[in-house]
């Protein structure tokens, strides 16, 4: 019999694993990567293949006078006589310059900060492109499609859902593999916002794009449209793009100034390093929970991103270095996955705001002008659809203008620009009010779940909206995310119906839909048995192997001649021989070897129970097993991708595991 070496207990909330890249490509200024104020300047310095930060036109303009922009000729399509201004360098304004200057439009665009800290840009890190969009992308270019998809963290490819926010149980789990591979359709992908502007931006050229310029007024003629910029200088062209984000200047002088909505929750987000047991098989997961809920995702390079929605009032301020402590308040007696995430977050690295929206409308411009993205359906982020949308509207405007184009050609008329606007919007509107609208209400969902009968939890007794959502959303969320994600897939001109042979799931995949127990099989993590609570004999982390033929033999002595590892725990409460641990299949038991205070478990619902003598009894991640009725001696269950540290004689820092 082998002794056993024990951890010693640690905050398992930081690990470096890596499931898939995180690119932010290496020479990307690195003023960009931090939390720059509205009014710094970046640099001028060069980004990845020579093309430069700042942006710059050819022709001076004098104050108040109207410049000529430089021009770059569209590489596929014979140029168009017709100048597109756009007011806004986000993904949405420049998706739409690209497809526009691929389709051989002169295009300009203006942007008040390229660095993606315009608006609420510093808020936003790592923006989830999913199918629909990535499928509008490579019909609009598939030299950048690659490019974006190549950079992402694919998490289209696993499991992804709704779980119970305290228990960490899965409540419903989503595929958006299926709906993506039987269109062909790319699979959904996570990308750092700072690389997927950077892609887009060095595609549309350094010689289209204007930076430091903030269009904050028009006019038009009926025959041409002439800008104003901040700083007094005119641009005129024959149309205008609003793409300035929620509150965008250009919606501002055509329909007047409104506010937006305010959703009733308050939003902090943040980026930890750090890697779930379950990384291979869960791409991202939304915890649910009264009047706030919790949201992570895999977002590469060994690390995720999370959000926290809270109901309160908006403009709260929280105390200096204070965000985490309230967070872990809010969040007290949630799962191991949230609380897991807060505690690997370093207090600076979260980010607060206030989430708006702008109700959809069936106005979307006047004459020469209209609206894309943000500007006019600006969303909540709970379908993560608020970008895809505004890469949808791209393409379709492009589409429409170059259909109007050669219909001019082909009859020998004027083009007629305000008509394709209008065709434009109304191929839009419906698409983006339903979408918007399943936004809002995935909100009221995830926020008004309750697990059980208020006046009755300690029965558990299943709450009936509860069990009346279940039924819907397991009819209905198939169905709205084949529309969603696929409903759009065949209307895209230029594009072959295809799936990409980097896009594959796991042949588990579908078992995982239906069995969690397979899916708790296929966790590729370390299982340890962390002391807890009132726990005064238990101080060591203990370490479980998956050998087979080693069990582990607890008792309040040493046993040296019993095949296995012993562990001895001197407690009134725990026996001389009291329970085994054993491995087998992919799961872990305990049995209680007729101890006299028994050996208990409590699952991740606080149901306890006692474990039956000489019977093997399956434990769970998140469990927590206590050898003795009076919980002197308790461990929590954690499965974790590294192992944690002990700290030897001389202060350096090493695994120990038992032998």
């Amino acid at each position: 019999m082998s002794s056993t070496l024990l951890y010693n207990p640690i905050n398992p909330s930081t690990a470096l694993y890596s499931r898939t890249p995180f690119l932010i490509p290496k020479d990307f200024p690195a003023e960009l990567c931090g939390r720059l104020s509205p009014n710094q300047k970046p640099s001028s310095r060069n980004l990845e293949n020579g093309f430069s930060k700042k942006f710059t036109t050819r022709a001076k303009a004098a104050a108040g006078g109207v410049a000529e922009p430089a021009r770059a000729e569209p590489p596929s399509k014979e140029k168009k006589k017709m100048r597109v201004l756009v007011a806004g360098g986000g993904i949405g304004g420049l998706v739409f310059a690209l497809a526009a200057k691929r389709r051989g439009f002169d295009v300009v665009v203006f942007e008040k900060d390229l660095s993606a800290i315009r608006g609420e840009g510093q808020y936003r890190g790592p923006i989830q492109i999913q199918s629909n969009a990535l499928a509008a992308l490579e019909a609009i270019d598939m030299d950048v499609a690659d490019e974006v998809l190549s950079s992402g963290c694919i998490t289209g490819d696993r499991i992804n859902g709704l779980v119970d926010g305290i228990s960490g149980n899965w409540y419903v789990k989503f595929d958006t593999f299926t709906p993506a591979a039987e269109r062909g359709l790319p699979v959904t992908r996570v990308i750092s916002r700072m690389t997927l502007q950077q892609i887009l931006a060095r595609a549309v050229g350094s010689d289209i794009i204007i930076n430091d310029s903030n269009v904050v007024d028009f006019t038009d003629d009926g025959d041409k449209v002439t800008v104003t910029l901040g700083s007094g200088q005119s641009y005129e062209g024959d149309l205008l793009i609003g793409a300035d984000g929620i509150y965008s200047k250009v919606r501002k002088n055509l329909f007047g100034l409104t506010d937006p909505i305010y959703s009733g929750y308050t939003c902090y987000t943040g980026i930890a390093d750090f890697v779930p047991a379950d990384i291979e098989t869960v791409g991202y997961r939304v915890f649910l929970g009264h009047k706030q809920y919790f949201v992570s995702s895999d977002v590469g390079g060994g690390k995720m991103q999370w959000y926290a929605f809270y109901n309160e009032k908006p403009g709260g301020v929280d105390d200096p270095k204070g965000k985490k402590t309230r967070l872990l308040k809010l969040f007290d007696g949630w799962c191991d996955n949230v609380i897991d995430l807060l505690l690997a977050t370093d207090e600076d690295a979260i980010l607060r705001r206030d989430i708006y929206d702008r109700t959809p409308t069936f106005s979307w411009g006047k004459g020469r002008v209209t609206l894309l993205g943000d500007s006019v359906h600006a969303m909540q982020p709970n379908l993560g659809q608020g970008g895809c949308m505004a890469i949808e509207d791209g393409y379709q405007l492009a589409m429409e203008l170059d259909k109007a184009w050669a219909q001019s050609v082909a009859t020998g008329t004027q083009i007629d620009v305000v008509s394709s606007l209008k065709r434009y919007e109304n191929a839009r509107k419906l698409r983006v009010a339903v979408i918007h609208g399943l936004a809002r209400m995935a909100a009221i969902m995830a926020s008004t779940y309750k697990a059980y009968l208020g006046f009755l939890t300690k029965f558990r007794i299943p709450h009936p909206g509860r069990v009346g959502g279940r039924v819907f959303i397991d009819i209905g969320m198939p169905l709205m995310l084949s529309w969603v994600l696929g409903g759009n897939g065949s209307k895209l001109e230029g594009r072959a119906l295809q799936c990409r042979l980097s896009d594959k799931a796991s042949d588990q995949l579908r078992t995982w839909f239906s069995d969690d127990e397979a899916l708790e099989r296929a966790l590729d993590a370390d299982w340890f048995l962390f002391p807890i609570g009132d726990s005064t004999a238990a101080s060591e982390t203990i370490f479980l192997s998956r050998d087979e033929k080693n069990p582990y033999v607890i008792g309040s002595v040493s046993h040296a001649n019993v095949p296995g590892v012993s562990i001895a725990i001197p407690s009134p409460q725990v026996s001389e021989m009291h329970a085994k641990i054993t491995y087998k299949d992919g799961f872990f038991y305990v049995t209680d070897l007729r101890s006299e205070h028994g050996t208990w478990i409590a699952d991740n619902e606080d149901k306890r129970f006692r474990v039956s003598p000489n019977f093997p009894t399956r434990f769970r991640p998140t469990d927590v097993i206590e050898f003795g009725s009076d919980k002197k001696v308790a461990f929590r269950v954690k499965a974790m991708k590294l192992a944690p540290k002990a700290t030897n004689k001389e202060g350096e820092k090493e695994v120990l595991q038992a032998v």
